[in-house]
């Protein structure tokens, strides 16, 4: 893979929380930060994204009471999973897992912040309207090409690959510094509506 200064790698919540232990954890979530660590190493640009979520977040089940998490609602901009209080503000469940080595990332850029808005992609809150200034970002530095990397495959690396590609990046996902959810067959849903789109997919 040609790398250079149009091409930059956005790793995607490689949070505490996301990992074994956390309130959220993804299935072998820490296993993938050295090759997420490998990765950044070859890329002279990299941005992280953060999830950043108030307290009493609206897709927090917790908020909703008689609802437990993975239950699905209806919120004003669609179909919501519900989802165990993760990643709040300022808390060690929301910090980057200890062993991230990325000291020249040059963005952290951070999601649902807002309290009645769920956001899984690193570009739009989950209204698919409301965007979080990555694409402006992006074209205003010149980068052409992006390689997604983090948690979850199939949630908010999925959604980041998705919309970079439709925002006109090549956009390539290392599955191997990804690992996924799945709920109800949703990583291999992922993986085939990446593939189906445009988006490459590499095991490093």
């Amino acid at each position: 893979m040609t790398r250079s200064d149009r091409d930059i790698l956005i790793i995607v919540d490689v949070q505490n929380d996301f990992c074994p232990g956390g309130a959220l954890a993804v299935p072998e979530g820490d296993q993938i930060v050295p090759a997420v660590n490998r990765l950044a190493a070859k890329f002279a640009h990299v941005v992280l994204i953060q999830d950043w979520h108030p307290p009493s977040h609206a897709s927090f089940a917790s908020s909703h009471p008689g609802r437990q998490p993975f239950d699905t609602i209806d919120l004003s901009y669609g179909r919501q999973v519900l989802w165990p209080d993760h990643c709040v503000q300022g808390t060690a469940g929301a910090a980057f897992h200890p062993g991230l080595d990325a000291p020249h990332a040059e963005l952290v850029l951070r999601k649902g912040f807002r309290t009645e808005i769920d956001s899984y992609s690193a570009f739009f809150e989950n209204d698919r309207r409301t965007p979080t200034g990555l694409a402006g970002y992006l074209k205003e530095r010149g980068f052409e090409r992006i390689t997604v990397c983090g948690l979850a495959t199939d949630f908010c690396v999925f959604y980041s690959a998705m919309d970079g590609h439709q925002s006109g990046l090549e956009v390539t996902v290392v599955t191997d510094a990804c690992r996924g959810i799945d709920v109800d067959g949703s990583l291999q849903g992922a993986m085939r509506a990446m593939t189906e789109a445009g988006v490459a997919l590499l095991h490093q």
